[in-house]
């Protein structure tokens, strides 16, 4: 059974992981067999009124996270390349403002080091990683100088711009698709970057959890 990192990033499109995609994402991954380690950064941030849209009071990413996984989650400093097999990053805000700073820095941004770190030795590892939404801008920060890796965030001029600042390559897709890098054992989907609810992002998704777990299982 393929042991994969849920790594979420809260709780809420506007300041934590976009739940729906956090959902679709255990979804394929349980629908496929896979054993899920859910975690997220043990680390302060500042709430979004879902409602209002304004600021709230401080809050914390691991506590927050933990309803998405129903308290069953690991702080992501004490997870390691070892102990999984892949990983699979929901988007939501939440990626690109708490597990990285590309939502007010951009291309200049900065990633939550523990995140960092996973991330680089799964891929020195040879395992794969999976990101849906706005969250490969964060695999673009790791990994673009180096490995240059073919990701998709949809058909966002802006947005796939700033990927290429940091080095990633673009490559455009619909909500339905995901964008296998093989070469780099990465695979990224669109989701609600492109999708208008739910049931669209799924098949993308859904697609991009199976390549993940297609690679895990080539070795």
């Amino acid at each position: 059974m393929p042991k994969i990192a849920l790594i979420l990033s809260g709780c809420g499109v506007q300041d934590g992981s976009e739940i729906h995609e956090a959902v679709l994402c255990l979804v394929a991954l349980q629908k496929a067999g896979a054993e899920i380690v859910c975690c997220a950064p043990d680390m302060e941030f500042t709430s979004v009124n879902h409602l209002t849209g304004k600021p709230g009071e401080k809050r914390n990413v691991l506590v927050e996270a933990a309803r998405i996984a129903r308290g069953q989650i690991r702080d992501i400093a004490k997870v390691s390349a070892k102990d999984v097999d892949g990983a699979v990053l929901p988007g939501g805000f939440g990626a690109a403002k708490n597990l990285c700073t590309f939502a007010t820095d951009g291309p200049n941004c900065r990633v939550n080091e523990p995140t960092a770190k996973l991330l680089r030795d799964l891929h020195a590892a040879g395992k794969p990683v999976g990101a849906a939404c706005i969250a490969p801008a964060l695999l673009a920060k790791v990994f673009g100088n180096d490995l240059h890796p073919e990701l998709t965030i949809g058909d966002d001029a802006g947005t796939a711009k700033a990927l290429e600042a940091m080095g990633a390559k673009h490559k455009a897709a619909t909500a339905a698709q995901a964008v296998a890098d093989r070469k780099n054992r990465i695979v990224t989907t669109p989701a609600y970057m492109c999708a208008k609810n739910a049931a669209e992002a799924w098949p993308g998704i859904e697609a991009m959890v199976r390549e993940v777990l297609e690679m895990v299982k080539a070795g």
